[in-house]
C-alpha cells in the first residue's frame, strides 16, 4: 500500500514531467495536489470549434495518483506505445492509477507524453 509520502513523490514526479511542456501548454490548475495542462488554441475538431484542448493532468486521490492523459482520446492507437507495466495501471480510457513510481514507469510516462505532445503538434493543436 502506498503511503502519503509515496503519493506525494509520485505526484511531484509526474508534475515535473508535465511542466516540461509549459509553455507552449498552459497550467490552468496548479495546486499542491492537482496540476492540469491545456493548449489554449482555437481549433476545429470533428466540426466543432474549441478554444482550448486538454492535454494531461495529475491529481492526488485517496489511494493513488491519477494521471489523466487525453491524447489517447484523440488517437486510440496511442495505447500501443504503452508498455505492459504502464498499461496495467490504465483504468478506463485515459486515467492511470499510480502509487509508487520506479525508473521504468517514469520513463514510460515520459515517453507517452512525448508521443502525445508530438501528435497534438502535428495536428496543429499546440
Amino acid at each position: 500500500m502506498a503511503t502519503t509520502a509515496d503519493l506525494k513523490a509520485t505526484f511531484s514526479t509526474v508534475r515535473s514531467l508535465l511542466k516540461r511542456y509549459q509553455p507552449p501548454l498552459e497550467a490552468t490548475v496548479n495546486r499542491a495536489a492537482r496540476f492540469e495542462l491545456w493548449s489554449r488554441r482555437e481549433v476545429v475538431i470533428e466540426g466543432r470549434t474549441r478554444s482550448e484542448i486538454f492535454f494531461a493532468s495529475v491529481i492526488i486521490q485517496k489511494d493513488y495518483v491519477g494521471f489523466y492523459f487525453m491524447p489517447v482520446y484523440a488517437d486510440t492507437k496511442l495505447k500501443s506505445v504503452f508498455k505492459p507495466e504502464l498499461l496495467q495501471r490504465l483504468k478506463g480510457k485515459s486515467c492511470f492509477h499510480l502509487k509508487v513510481l520506479d525508473r521504468e514507469l517514469t520513463s514510460q510516462i515520459r515517453s507517452a507524453m512525448a508521443v502525445g505532445f508530438a501528435m497534438y503538434k502535428k495536428r496543429g493543436w499546440v
